[in-house]
């Protein structure tokens, strides 16, 4: 079953927190790895954190972009329903 999460709700804060806070908890990591570690884990733990979470951002990131692409696709089949119904376009006086 599909949930959508509304703006404000709990579901809509939690996948924030996996949409942008699990990517920055990722790169904070990264540079704390960084500034703790020993020479021969420093660099190597630092490239692993930031790389996976600058890749989750990205991830997420071209969801959204594709999520949008198919709202678009929504709202015009809508406008072309519209149009086949009435014989004018929604947005026409």
């Amino acid at each position: 079953m599909l949930v959508i999460a509304h703006p404000g709700s709990l579901a809509s804060m939690g996948l924030a927190t996996i949409r942008y806070g699990l990517p920055a908890a990722l790169v904070l990591a990264g540079f704390v790895i960084l500034f703790v570690a020993d020479d021969s884990l420093k660099w190597d733990g630092w490239a692993m954190c930031v790389g996976a979470g600058l890749a989750l951002l990205l991830l997420n990131v071209l969801f959204r972009y594709g999520a949008k692409g198919d709202r678009e696709r929504d709202a015009e089949e809508a406008a072309r329903e519209y149009f086949a119904q009435h014989g004018r376009w929604p947005d026409e006086n």
